[in-house]
């Protein structure tokens, strides 16, 4: 029984043969998926959308509109949500009948603050991927610099090498 080191490649290389002498021979990728697909059994969808509070049937808290200030809204959701909190205590003290309405209350504060932070994903992770890419030509451009000084090491070693080839 023998075995491979590596795998034989999938049967679809036999479209790619002619690659290298025609690029333009390839066949050219599937357009991208729109709209729902199936993916393990569970269906995705490709619109990336972020419902509404007012469609989960929870009250918004912070304004509505393109131009909220999400720090000043999330800093004064957090004091909401300490208000609460610091009110159940009091009300479990004194009145423990009426905790299902602040719990309520603690619920919503915490289903506002948590949309809030899901509709600052987007722009999470474009600067994610901007970072990422300025880490990567920060990396290109310092692999390029020493391929040049490597390159200028090696020309002067050579040249020296002739120098002394000459000289004897």
């Amino acid at each position: 029984m023998s075995s491979a080191s590596y795998p034989p490649p999938p049967p679809f290389y036999r479209l790619y043969k002619n690659y290298s002498q025609d690029p333009n021979s390839a066949p050219s990728p599937p357009p991208p998926i729109e709209g729902t697909y199936i993916c393990f059994g569970a269906t995705h969808t490709t619109d990336n959308v972020l419902p509404s509070l007012e469609e989960q049937g929870v009250r918004q808290l912070y304004p509505k509109g393109p131009n909220v200030d999400y720090k000043k809204e999330l800093r004064s959701l957090v004091g909401e949500l300490l208000l609460h909190l610091l009110e159940l205590a009091d009300i479990l003290i004194q009145r423990p009948s009426q905790f299902a309405r602040r719990v309520e209350e603690i619920s919503t504060v915490y289903k506002n603050m948590h949309h809030l932070l899901n509709s600052m994903r987007p722009h999470q992770a474009r600067a994610t991927l901007i970072h990422i890419m300025e880490l990567q030509i920060q990396r290109r451009k310092e692999a390029l610099e020493d391929i040049k000084r490597r390159r200028e090491e090696s020309q002067k070693l050579l040249n020296e090498s002739l120098a002394a080839l000459d000289g004897n």
